[in-house]
């Protein structure tokens, strides 16, 4: 493994610094008694901007480690590489905190599709993770599975086995008449700011809903008794012009389980999973239109791939500069972001992004104590997860581990370890490559006028919206869950909807600008919090039974 870069410095010319203490920052005066770092700001902006490094890390993560499926290869030589490049620009006790087991690793090797009969061509398509090799090339005839109801299952009973079977209809690719990438607008912005909060429901799905959930998991086990070669379906909306979206091989799951209790490929025991492969829109409508046509296709696949059962755990990446106040030095700034990728491209919108951000924001802190003499107040920590593709597993691994007990994501925790009293905040970031436009607050609004304040220095860089909205389906979720401050930016959508998890998720799609705007950004938030004289403040907790401190289980 290459070595990482030298520590820089950090050292900016005096004068750069002398101005910067000058004077104070001029806060509107609804703000004035939340303080500013004016000093700090300035060499945060300098670093962040005019001395970035966020695309040469980004180039490490995506086209050397890229991409990144949790339980692969590649990903822990990602999460050893991040670790030595913390440790490099001089953060300390950089480690990788286990956490699982999880299960089997999966990497593919080599992987082919054609159509041989009645015409030849290549086909655009990825196998999906956890799927099994075929000791090819085979070629097959390729039928429909179109049975709308399990009645109709009858009629394809005995007619799949051996055969590559076709699972999905044909879909109309959307032309792009409208711009594919977008920036939020002014008036998306202010719907943001005017949202008003509201309690958080359960997810309700409707009778149809449901309905289709039963069917489709009836088809999954009806295929798996009848045994075909193969499993095509095609890549979902937006997948078209080339881009695939791809993710992880189906299970049956048994009938009447709930969608949490689906067995997953991954398992450690070594599921039985019968091949499955995601095909272009184009591709897949053309063999589609054959079959209709009544041409017997034949197609030729092959695919061989790696199951890795070595280590059964995964690992976060954890590292830190430390605080030194004598009173708050215990206490932590966490900012975070998910380093583990689907596998068609090199995952770099999601989320090697948002981990080169976070790692650009710890240099650039770094360098920025460096640069005024001093060391934070409180400890400001960076965690890199994994597994969060598969279900946030390293960020709930890590808030069970320090934090609190957290059954499930339906119930609240139900026991409080001694780290909860010390969290100040925790900040993550994974929505693609756009710029930061502002916060959600998740719900608490106590910490609307600290946060105006801190954005305030980047209003000039296009960040000012403050949202009590909540946003999910992130790593900030578990520690939101047991009542500690998380907090995932409002972003720019750039094209996020056209890469992320697809096969064009690759270095080419990230924007440079914003990402050295972003990691600025949350620098400035994570030194603010840092320095504060006391942590941020808390929503109201509810716990399952009556708080208890416990120790690390």
């Amino acid at each position: 493994m290459p070595t990482p870069a030298a520590r820089p410095s950090g050292r900016l010319p005096v004068l750069l610094l002398s101005l910067a203490l000058l004077s104070l920052v001029r806060l509107p005066a609804a703000h004035a008694q939340e303080p500013v770092d004016e000093a700090a700001i300035a060499l945060i902006r300098s670093q962040g901007l005019e001395h970035s490094r966020v695309m040469e890390t980004l180039s490490w993560l995506t086209d050397v480690y890229g991409p990144r499926l949790t339980g692969s290869p590649r990903l822990d030589e990602a999460a050893r590489w991040a670790a030595q490049q913390l440790e490099a620009w001089g953060l300390q006790n950089v480690h990788l905190e286990p956490w699982g087991p999880f299960g089997r690793g999966w990497s593919m090797e080599r992987f082919s599709l054609h159509v041989t009969s009645p015409v030849t061509f290549d086909v655009l398509a990825f196998p999906k993770a956890w799927s099994p090799g075929i000791d090819g090339p085979v070629t097959a005839e390729v039928v429909v599975f179109d049975a709308d109801s399990e009645e109709a299952f009858a009629d394809y009973r005995g007619r799949l086995a051996g055969k590559i079977v076709l699972i999905d209809e044909p879909r109309d690719p959307d032309e792009p008449f409208e711009p594919e990438a977008e920036r939020r607008d002014a008036e998306d912005l202010l719907e943001l700011a005017n949202a008003v909060s509201r309690d958080v429901a359960q997810r309700r799905y409707s009778a149809e809903a449901l309905r289709r959930y039963r069917l489709q998991q009836a088809r999954i086990r009806f295929l798996y008794d009848e045994r075909p070669l193969a499993i095509l379906d095609r890549s979902y909306d937006r997948g078209d012009y080339g881009s695939v979206y791809v993710a992880a091989a189906s299970v049956p799951a048994p009938a009447g389980s709930a969608w949490n209790e689906r067995p997953t490929p991954w398992d450690p025991q070594g599921a039985d999973v019968i091949p499955q492969i995601t095909v272009a829109a184009e591709h897949y409508n053309r063999i589609y239109r054959l079959i209709q046509k009544g041409f017997p296709v034949q197609m030729e696949v092959d695919l061989d791939v790696q199951f890795h059962d070595e280590d059964p755990m995964e690992y976060n990446v954890i590292g830190e500069i430390p605080g030194t106040d004598p009173a708050l030095g215990k206490e932590v700034v966490l900012i975070g972001a998910h380093l583990d990728s689907w596998h068609a491209g090199t995952g770099a919108t999601d989320n090697g992004a948002g981990s080169a951000v976070m790692m650009e924001a710890m240099r650039i802190l770094r360098a920025t104590f460096d640069s005024l003499g001093t060391e934070p107040r409180r400890t400001i920590r960076i965690g890199l997860w994994t597994g969060e593709e598969q279900g946030l597993y390293g960020s709930v691994a890590h808030v069970n581990r320090h934090y609190a007990v957290l059954p499930g994501f339906t119930e609240p925790p139900t026991a409080l370890k001694p780290d909860h009293a010390l969290l100040s905040a925790y900040y993550n970031l994974d929505n693609g490559t756009g710029k930061i436009r502002g916060v959600y607050l998740q719900g608490n609004e106590a910490v609307r006028p600290i946060f105006a304040a801190w954005l305030a220095p980047f209003h000039d860089l296009g960040a000012a919206t403050l949202t009590i909205s909540n946003t999910g389906s992130t790593d900030h979720i578990p520690f939101d869950l047991v009542g500690l401050p998380g907090f995932q930016f409002i972003q720019d959508p750039i094209a996020y909807g056209r890469t992320h998890h697809s096969n064009m998720d690759t270095y080419d799609h990230a924007e440079e600008e914003d990402l050295k705007q972003a990691a600025t950004i949350i620098a400035a938030f994570a030194y603010h919090t840092a320095q504060r004289d006391e942590k941020l403040p808390r929503k109201p907790l509810k716990l399952a039974e009556p708080a208890e401190a416990v120790g690390d289980r």
